[in-house]
C-alpha cells in the first residue's frame, strides 16, 4: 500500500486529495492544528473514522512535528497544501502569512531531509506568483511578479522547493495552480460569496452582494482536475514543475451574470462595487498555459467555466434553506 502526507487536509485542495488517494488505495497521513474545537476535520469531516485515514496533530510551523510526522508515515508522497490562502487577508496579516505559507515549505522540506526518507514533495503553488505580468498566457518559463505579501510567501515556497531539488537531490515538484473552485470552497472567497448570495437573494434572504473589482479576470478550473494534476506530477519519472490551468479567462463580472441568470435573476439588480473590497495592489489579469503538462503527462481540464458555475450555485440553491452562513458540504 502506497503511503502518502497531506498537509492542510482540512481545505479545499487538502480534503479533495485525500479522497482521490483514498480512492487509488492510498493510507493518508492528514496533518490537522489543535483549534478550541479539538481537531476539527473541516472538508475532510466525511472522512472521519476512514481506516485508510490518520488524522495527525501538529503544525508546519513546528519543525521537530513536522519531522515526527515524516518518520511516523515513511510515505511515498508528501503533498503540501497547507497554507494562509487568502489574498486578501495576507494584507492584513503578512506576517503570519509569510510564515505559515512560506516558511512552512522550508519546514516540509528539512523535515523529510532530516528524517532520511526518500518521500517525493509537492509544493501547492499558485498563478499569485505572476501577479502583474501582463502579458500572458503564463507558463513555467514566464517570470514571477507577485503582488501581495501571500503572492510573495509563496515565491519563497517555490524557491525553496526549486533549491531543495537542486541542492539535495529530491524529488521535489511545484504545481503553479490558477484559481480553480469547488463546492468546498470557503465562503470568504468570491466566487463562494457569489455562489451563497446568488442563493440567499433567490430564497428572499438578502438583496445585495457587495464585491470589489468586478473587472478582474481569472482562469478558473475545477478543483478537482487540479489536485488530479498534482498525483500525475508527484508519480511522475522526473520531478519537474507544472502549470495547472484552463488558458481562458473569465472575469468577476461574468461568474456574477451566469450565477444570477442560472437562476433567473439579473446580477444588475442585486450586485453593487464596494472599495473596501479593491486590493491595496490588484492583479487584473490570470491565464495560464497547461501545454506542458499535457504534453508530459497527459492532464487536461475536464470541467468548464460555465458547468462549475452552475455546480456551485445549484449547490448553495439546495442547502440555502438549511443554513445561510455555511452550506452543507458534499
Amino acid at each position: 500500500m502506497k503511503t502518502s502526507i497531506v498537509t492542510g487536509l482540512t481545505g479545499m485542495d487538502g480534503s479533495l486529495l485525500a479522497d482521490q488517494l483514498i480512492e487509488k488505495g492510498h493510507k493518508v497521513y492528514g496533518l490537522i492544528r489543535r483549534s478550541s474545537r479539538g481537531l476539527d476535520l473541516g472538508n475532510a469531516e466525511h472522512l472521519d473514522g476512514c481506516p485508510q485515514l490518520e488524522v495527525v496533530e501538529g503544525d508546519i510551523l513546528d519543525l521537530p512535528s513536522m519531522t515526527k510526522l515524516c518518520k511516523l508515515a515513511k510515505a511515498d508522497y508528501f503533498y503540501n497544501m497547507a497554507s494562509q490562502s487568502h489574498v486578501g487577508s495576507s494584507f492584513d496579516q503578512p506576517a503570519y502569512t509569510l510564515d505559515c505559507t512560506g516558511k512552512g515549505v522550508l519546514h516540509c522540506l528539512e523535515a523529510i531531509r532530516e528524517s532520511g526518507i526518500h518521500t517525493r514533495f509537492l509544493q501547492a503553488s499558485t498563478s499569485e506568483l505572476y501577479g502583474g505580468i501582463t502579458d500572458g498566457p503564463f507558463n513555467e518559463e514566464t517570470a514571477f511578479h507577485p503582488r501581495s505579501p501571500y503572492g510573495c510567501a509563496k515565491l519563497f515556497g517555490y524557491w525553496i522547493t526549486v533549491n531543495y531539488r537542486e541542492s539535495y537531490k529530491m524529488f521535489a515538484c511545484n504545481s503553479i495552480c490558477f484559481n480553480h473552485e469547488h463546492l468546498r470552497r470557503g465562503p470568504n472567497f468570491v466566487t463562494r460569496k457569489i455562489s451563497i448570495a446568488v442563493a440567499a437573494i433567490k430564497a428572499g434572504r438578502q438583496d445585495k452582494l457587495y464585491l470589489g473589482n468586478l473587472d478582474a479576470k481569472r482562469d478558473w478550473g475545477w478543483a478537482e482536475d487540479f489536485t488530479r494534476g498534482m498525483t500525475l506530477m508527484i508519480e511522475a519519472s522526473q520531478p519537474k514543475d507544472y502549470v495547472l490551468a484552463t488558458g481562458e479567462t473569465h472575469s468577476v463580472r461574468e461568474f456574477c451574470e451566469h450565477a444570477f441568470s442560472h437562476v433567473g435573476l439579473d446580477y444588475h439588480d442585486h450586485v453593487e462595487v464596494d472599495p473596501q473590497f479593491y486590493r491595496p495592489a490588484e492583479v487584473y489579469t490570470l491565464l495560464g498555459d497547461y501545454s506542458k503538462i499535457k504534453n508530459d503527462l497527459g492532464w487536461e481540464p475536464t470541467t468548464t467555466f460555465k458547468d462549475l458555475v452552475v455546480q456551485m450555485v445549484d449547490h448553495d440553491v439546495k442547502f440555502m434553506p438549511a443554513n445561510l452562513g455555511w452550506p452543507a458540504i458534499l
